[in-house]
């Protein structure tokens, strides 16, 4: 008997020593080492359990040994840990990528990823964190399939114009941009170290913001604290410095020597250089203006939140010297972000934000006939900087336009300075279990100042720049808007089945501004110091001469409605009918109707596929819809004293107003009609995204101002509804992610966009619309008419370099009698003569095709990211050199025609007049380029014993490594943003290639 009960005993013994009970607590940590409050901690097939706390620590009592408790959070992968003893664990989850973007804001409101019926795309904050971007533009640059960066100038500050699915209009073609809700017009005001999200809607679901979302909306979304969030402390920073990409090559003294003595000689003239040997190289003058300039930021940041409340601070201090001129063309910027948003009670909850921005800005003369890379590529190589004085040497011989660049340099002062304060407050309530009323406000106010001194000085015999009469120039220029929303949402699932989301509200925007200034001369010594307006004299008021309003007044009045319905989840509809009011219009057209639909069919949720172990997600999506478009003047529909009239009393002469800009009663919205057709593609465990999308835009009513007759006044031509516009495409986007292991995870994605687009329609007297400009006194390069792309290039078609005298008399010629070696023009309508009328579509400023290619690779504590961008199909003219006897020109001369058969694409030299200068595709070039954006290698320590570091970041990084191109000039992506004019280079400011240095701190 005592046998049996020992073994009993033992029995028991054996069965509780294997399953002993233990109380298991420990910490929640993200990957790195951050804690994660609000964690569920739950007991594997049961309902014990426990939430991490504020700290992200946990405590659940009374667990068996050998069983599994489950730690899951909401974009983070679920992760099972078997408890085996009672020591304290340390757990570790992994971000989802696959969750991660699910949640994506669509206007006045957030939809999941899998719900949405529209094109969207998300650019998160870890590709602007891999970029290091100055501004959040570069930071889109072949991320986003159909949305297209050009740069208007590479210098520090300069600003980009973003195009969404094309060019669809003659006007303002940006695309409606809001922060957290604000609108804003510039996006230097914001640090990308505070962009969390960004959203780009694409498609007619961006016409629930209505007016000025017809070209598109970009939703961007700043990182906040969040509830029961402990504070924390991250601190960026980046050092490096700049260079210029590229040099164009021109003639060196002895090379520019060598062909200025042909080109008078074939005038017929003596030659001006007679001893060749001794000029060597000569003066490499942009070597002179380029530098290596520096470039820092710093940034810190504090977050967190208590019970009911969240809040976050941000401040970021960045300066950078320009490429060209160093310290003379910095740029600095500093931010101030804070936020604040607190639950007074569980269905009544208050948001609130504030950015505080402050600019100053250096600038030089960029992009333009008078800049300082125009004047260096122009200045001959044989002169010296300076003269035998120690002066600047004088720039004689080289035309009007053509000065010393480092006299340039030196004798600007041109400063400018942004302060810019945006705000927003929301209040939201629930009620009645479905109800949800909000109301939003938010404002802008911006102070922006500029003082430009024009000391006297002399650059040379008749030179456009000199100045005989010293002035200061100051202007402060305010701007105001506020935008009002008020809506109520109605939410409800019913049967869970049925899917109801209705939206309804209104909006009131308002924007405002003044314009001040004036210019006053004879600045005391002339001297910067004294470059004030209290110490000059004969000082004019900025508007009273030039017929300019000194204040402008802009207002919309809108009401809306969304409903969006699904049906199992499966079926999904979204309609939106919105009314705009715009003080643009006149009484009769000042309200627009702006309907939009779109349809969607989640396949992978129906029974034939639900199963399926390939497809994650097939979603096939369908948009179509109208948008509104009001971006001209203020008042055009009427007549406005707003002109300048000389009138004559009692024989005094006396300026006065008179009636400014021509009126038109009758104009009335632009409109867009978009179609959009879409398929999502989730593949292998949501490894592989694929989306893909045809679209077609048809903007209709277009405003324009065509040229007039004066008979009809002397003002500004008035607006009129006269063109149609087209731009059909497809986008394609496919990336594939995988983390192999707890080691090593990677991504690639590529997306590519192709675009035509075409003027279908000018209603004007000529039938078309010009722009830009191109040499001296050439006409307008540029144009908008049926049947072409918008800004294509107009001009003459070559034939190849007339050999000899026999093809020139068997030729068409123009009014220049050409000679052999010029270039032999198309006689387009074949009557034996070239004119005018034998110009013709020589090229297209808009590329058929862009593309982006992003890679990143994460081992262990390394991380590598590299980003390319590739623009195909674009024409650019080339409109840097001068063509003067005495300036420089590029080395391609030295493939000139210099006899018959020497060359057939490179015209001769002369001094004399020649027809070669005229506006063809000689001077056009192919401004396809593929371009390594950024190159990123990073190191993270994130085992720190003892200390308060959470996670420490060092990396190094290269941006805009190089670009392969044929293009001769310094950037193909140069564009002033004009969809008239566009693509012209005329000594385009270059992006810089960038090494920096960088460390990110969290504590």
């Amino acid at each position: 008997m005592r046998h049996y009960l020992f073994k009993i005993l033992a029995l028991f013994f054996i069965a509780y020593s294997g399953a002993q009970n233990v109380n298991v607590s420990g910490n929640v940590q993200d990957n790195s080492g951050f804690p994660i409050p609000g964690v569920n901690v739950i007991v594997k097939n049961t309902t014990k359990g426990t939430v991490t706390d504020f700290d992200g620590n946990f405590t659940i009592s009374d667990v068996k040994t050998g069983t599994t408790v489950v730690f899951s959070y909401i974009g983070y992968v679920t992760k099972e840990v078997v408890i085996t003893n009672s020591s304290k664990l340390t757990v570790q989850l992994v971000e989802d990528l696959a969750k991660l973007d699910e949640v994506v804001v669509i206007g006045y409101g957030t939809q999941t990823k899998k719900e949405i019926t529209g094109a969207v795309s998300v650019v998160g904050s870890e590709a602007i964190e891999a970029l290091k971007p100055t501004r959040i533009e570069q930071a889109l640059q072949g991320q986003v399939a159909g949305v297209n960066i050009t740069t208007q100038s590479g210098s520090p500050g300069g600003g980009s114009t973003i195009s969404i699915r094309g060019v669809s209009t003659n006007g303002d073609s940006k695309p409606l941009i809001l922060v957290d809700g604000n609108v804003i017009e510039d996006l230097s005001v914001l640090n990308p170290n505070d962009i969390e999200s960004i959203n780009i809607l694409k498609d007619a679901t961006a016409g629930i913001y209505g007016v000025r979302a017809a070209n598109g909306v970009v939703l961007i979304k700043t990182k906040t604290g969040r509830k029961e969030m402990p504070i924390t402390v991250e601190y960026s920073a980046y050092a490096g410095f700049q260079q210029t990409t590229r040099k164009i090559p021109v003639l060196n003294a002895t090379e520019y020597a060598a062909i200025v003595n042909e080109a008078y000689a074939a005038g017929g003239n003596a030659i001006p250089f007679t001893d060749l040997a001794s000029l060597g190289t000569g003066t490499d003058w942009q070597d002179k203006v380029f530098e290596n300039a520096p470039i820092t930021n710093h940034n810190i940041s504090f977050r967190g939140g208590g019970k009911k409340s969240a809040y976050s601070y941000s401040g970021s201090f960045l300066t950078q010297d320009g490429i060209v001129g160093g310290s003379q063309s910095n740029f600095t910027r500093f931010t101030n972000n804070a936020s604040y948003n607190l639950d007074f009670l569980d269905n009544f909850k208050f948001t609130s934000g504030l950015t505080l921005m402050r600019t100053n800005k250096k600038n030089l003369p960029e992009n333009s006939n008078s800049s300082v890379l125009f004047n260096a590529i122009n200045m001959a190589p044989t002169f010296s900087v300076y003269d035998e004085n120690g002066d600047y040497t004088l720039a004689e011989g080289l035309g009007g336009e053509v000065i010393n660049p480092l006299a340039q340099i030196d004798d600007t002062y041109d400063r400018g300075k942004v302060m810019r304060l945006s705000g927003n407050a929301g209040l939201s309530y629930n009620f009645l279990d479905h109800f949800t009323a909000q109301s939003n406000i938010q404002f802008n106010y911006s102070e922006v100042s500029s003082k430009v001194f024009n000391p006297i000085a002399y650059f040379g015999s008749g030179k456009n720049s000199n100045v005989d009469r010293s002035s200061v120039t100051e202007n402060l220029d305010y701007y105001k808007d506020y935008t009002f929303d008020a809506f109520i949402k109605y939410e409800n699932k019913i049967n869970d089945i049925h899917n109801i989301n209705l939206l309804l509200g209104t909006s009131v925007f308002k924007t405002t501004g003044e314009y001040t200034g004036a210019t006053g001369f004879d600045i005391i010594d002339n001297d910067v110091a004294n470059a004030n307006l209290e110490q000059t004299t004969d000082i004019e008021n900025r508007n009273r001469f030039t017929g300019y309003n000194d204040k402008f007044d802009s207002r919309l009045l809108s009401y809306f409605t969304r409903i969006q319905y699904d049906y199992k989840g499966k079926y999904l509809f979204s309609g939106v009918v919105r009314r705009d009011g715009s003080t643009k219009f006149g009484p009769k057209n000042k309200f627009g109707f702006f309907p939009s639909a779109s349809i969607g069919w989640v396949a992978s949720d129906e029974d034939f596929l639900k199963n399926n172990s390939l497809i994650n997600l097939l979603k096939v999506r369908a948009s179509y819809g109208v948008l509104g478009n009001d971006r001209i003047g203020d008042y055009r529909y009427v007549s406005l004293l707003n002109g300048e009239g000389t009138y004559i009393f009692n024989d005094v002469e006396l300026i006065g107003l008179a009636s400014g800009g021509i009126a038109n009663p009758e104009i009335r919205w632009e409109k867009q009609k978009t179609l959009d057709f879409g398929i999502d593609l989730r593949l292998l465990d949501n490894k592989l995204d694929i989306t893909a999308d045809y679209f077609k835009k048809t903007t209709e009513d277009l405003l324009v101002a065509p040229e007039v007759s004066g008979l009809l006044g002397t003002g500004e031509s008035p607006y009129v509804n006269g063109g149609t516009v087209e731009n059909e495409g497809l986008e394609f986007a496919i990336g594939y992610s995988n983390r192999v292991n707890d080691n090593f995870k990677f991504s690639v994605k590529y997306n590519v966009t192709y675009i035509k687009n075409e003027v279908t329609y000018v209603d004007t007297n000529t039938g078309f619309l010009t722009g830009g400009s191109f040499g001296i006194s050439q006409p307008a390069p540029s144009r908008m008419e049926a049947g072409h792309a918008m800004g294509y290039f107009y001009g003459y078609e070559t034939d190849g370099i007339f050999q000899n005298q026999a093809e020139i008399n068997e030729s068409a010629v123009g009014d220049i009698a050409p000679e052999p070696g010029d270039i032999k023009y198309v006689d387009q309508n074949k009557d034996g003569v070239i004119t005018v009328d034998d110009r013709v579509d020589i090229g297209n400023p808009i590329p058929d095709a862009t593309m982006g290619l992003n890679i990143s690779l994460d081992y262990k504590n390394f991380d590598f990211s590299a980003y390319a961008f590739s623009s195909i199909g674009n024409e650019i003219v080339r409109n840097y050199e001068r063509g003067q006897q005495l300036t420089n020109r590029t080395n391609s001369y030295l493939a000139r025609w210099t006899g018959e058969g020497t060359s057939n694409s490179f015209p001769r030299v002369s001094n004399g007049a020649t027809p070669n200068g005229l506006f063809s595709d000689f001077y056009v070039e192919d401004g396809s380029f593929i371009r390594l954006q950024n190159v990123q290698l990073g190191y993270t320590f994130n085992e720190f014993s003892n200390s308060k570091i959470s996670k420490l970041r060092i990396y190094v990084s290269a941006s805009n490594l190089f670009t392969l191109t044929e293009y001769k000039g310094y950037d193909p992506t140069t564009s002033n943003g004009d969809p008239l004019g566009g693509g012209i280079d005329q000594g385009f400011y270059p992006s810089a290639k960038t090494f920096l240095l960088g460390v990110n701190l969290k504590l």
